[in-house]
C-alpha cells in the first residue's frame, strides 16, 4: 500500500473514531432563571465532558420536557407555563434545530409528553398547579410535515384530595406508552392513580379510550409521577413523588399488579421525599431513580433477571440541588444529572458492569436544566 492510501486510511479511521466518541446532547430548561430555552451541545463520550459552549441555542419559553421522533428528525417540547403550549421543531442531519410551529396545550403547565408508536399523535400531560380546573391529558395530531395540529381529545381525572394542598385537583405528571404501543399510561399525582387508555390510531378524533382495567390505585397521598417499562414489557417501574418510593409492577395484558415497593430514603422528614425521574440501563440490569428535596440523590438498584425485583446497590449524591431529570449517555459510561435549582449538569462516571456511579468528571454550568436527551 503506497503512502497516499495509507494516509487516507488513517484519516478515515480517525474520523470514525472521533464520530464514535461524540454525541449530541439536547437540554430543555426553565426560562425564568436566565435560560433562553433549548441548548444543543456536543458531548465527548471518551472524556465525559460537555463542550463549554453550545453549538446552538433555540429561544423557547420553558421547554421543560423534550420528545424525539423515532427517526430523530423531529423534536417536540412542552412549554411549561400557565396557558401552556407545545412546540414542534425539525432536526437536520447535523442536529440543527428549527421551529416548525406551536399550538396550545389546552391546559396549564404541561410537564411531559410522548409520541404514539406510529408517530401520528403527541400525548401531552398538563400538570396544572391550580386545582381548578386541574390537570388533563390531551391528544395532539402530528401532520406529515411535522407540524402540530390543534388538540382533538382531552381527558380529566378525579383527584383523591388526600393531601389538601397538593391533591385538591388532578395533576397529570407523565404519559407513557406500553412497549407494543397499544396502551397509554397516565400517572396522576393528584388522583393517586395510574390511568390506562387503549390507543387506536385509526380513530382520528378519539384515539384514546379507557382500557380494561381503566386504572390502578396507589397508596393514598403517594403521588404517582413517572412510569417506565422494561424492554420486553413484562415489568414496569413507577416513582411515587410524595412518599418517595419506587414500585415494581408485573404487566399482564394492560393491567399492572404490584410486586414490590421500596423507599428511596430512610429519612422520616417529608422534605427529603420528592421522587423524580427513573431510567433503566440499556441492558436492563440496573435501575436509576432520582430523589430531590433535601435528599438530592440518585438511587441505584440491581434488577432481577426473571422477576424484575429491585435490590439496593447505592445512594449517590447529585452534588447539587433538585435533580429534575437525568440521562445515561449512549456509551453507558456516564450518567448526566440536570440539577435544576443549582443550575448545573453534573456528569458522573458509571461502571457498566457493576452499575454503580463513581467520580464526578464535570460540573457544567447551565441555567435551570430540566430535561436531557441524546441524539444517536
Amino acid at each position: 500500500m503506497n503512502r497516499k492510501w495509507t494516509h487516507l486510511l488513517t484519516a478515515s479511521l480517525m474520523a470514525v473514531s472521533v464520530h464514535a466518541q461524540a454525541a449530541t446532547l439536547l437540554v430543555g430548561s426553565y426560562t425564568d432563571n436566565g435560560s433562553e430555552g433549548i441548548y444543543r451541545y456536543e458531548f465527548n463520550a471518551r472524556t465525559g465532558q460537555i463542550d463549554a459552549k453550545p453549538r446552538q441555542v433555540v429561544k423557547s419559553v420553558s421547554p421543560s420536557w423534550l420528545v424525539l421522533s423515532a427517526d430523530q428528525r423531529q423534536l417536540f417540547a412542552v412549554n411549561e407555563t400557565p396557558k401552556g403550549n407545545v412546540s414542534s421543531f425539525s432536526l437536520s442531519s447535523k442536529g440543527e434545530i428549527k421551529l416548525l410551529n406551536q399550538v396550545s396545550s389546552q391546559g396549564d403547565e404541561p410537564t411531559h409528553a410522548s409520541l404514539s408508536h406510529d408517530q401520528r399523535y403527541l400525548f401531552v400531560a398538563n400538570y396544572a398547579v391550580a386545582p381548578d380546573p386541574g390537570g388533563s391529558l390531551v391528544v395532539i395530531p402530528v401532520a406529515r410535515d411535522g407540524k402540530l395540529k390543534p388538540v382533538v381529545q382531552q381527558a380529566r381525572h378525579t383527584p383523591s384530595k388526600v393531601n389538601p394542598e397538593r391533591q385538591a385537583g388532578a395533576h397529570v405528571h407523565s404519559l407513557v406508552l406500553s412497549p407494543d404501543g397499544r396502551h397509554l399510561y397516565a400517572s396522576d399525582l393528584g388522583a393517586d392513580k395510574v390511568f390506562i387508555y387503549r390507543y387506536d390510531g385509526a380513530s382520528p378524533e378519539h384515539p384514546l379510550s379507557p382500557a380494561i382495567p381503566p386504572s390502578v390505585a396507589l397508596p393514598p397521598g403517594s403521588g404517582p409521577r413517572h412510569l417506565l417499562f422494561d424492554a420486553k414489557g413484562r415489568h414496569a417501574y413507577l416513582t411515587l413523588e410524595m412518599s418517595a418510593e419506587v414500585v415494581v409492577f408485573d404487566v399482564q395484558d394492560a393491567g399492572l399488579t404490584e410486586r414490590q415497593r421500596l423507599p428511596l430514603t430512610d429519612s422520616k422528614d417529608a422534605a427529603a421525599k420528592a421522587a423524580g425521574g427513573l431510567h433503566l440501563s440499556a441492558d436492563g440490569r440496573f435501575l436509576y431513580v432520582s430523589n430531590r428535596g433535601t435528599a438530592n440523590e440518585i438511587v441505584v438498584y440491581a434488577v432481577g433477571k426473571d422477576d424484575g425485583q429491585l435490590k439496593l446497590l447505592q445512594r449517590r449524591s447529585v452534588e447539587g440541588d433538585h435533580p429534575r431529570e437525568f440521562a445515561l449517555d449512549p456509551s453507558g459510561n456516564y450518567l448526566l444529572v440536570a440539577n435544576q435549582k443549582s443550575n448545573q449538569i453534573v456528569v458522573m462516571r458509571r461502571d457498566p458492569r457493576k452499575g454503580t456511579l463513581g467520580d464526578t468528571v464535570q460540573k457544567h454550568e447551565q441555567p435551570a436544566p430540566s430535561d436531557l436527551k441524546f441524539l444517536e
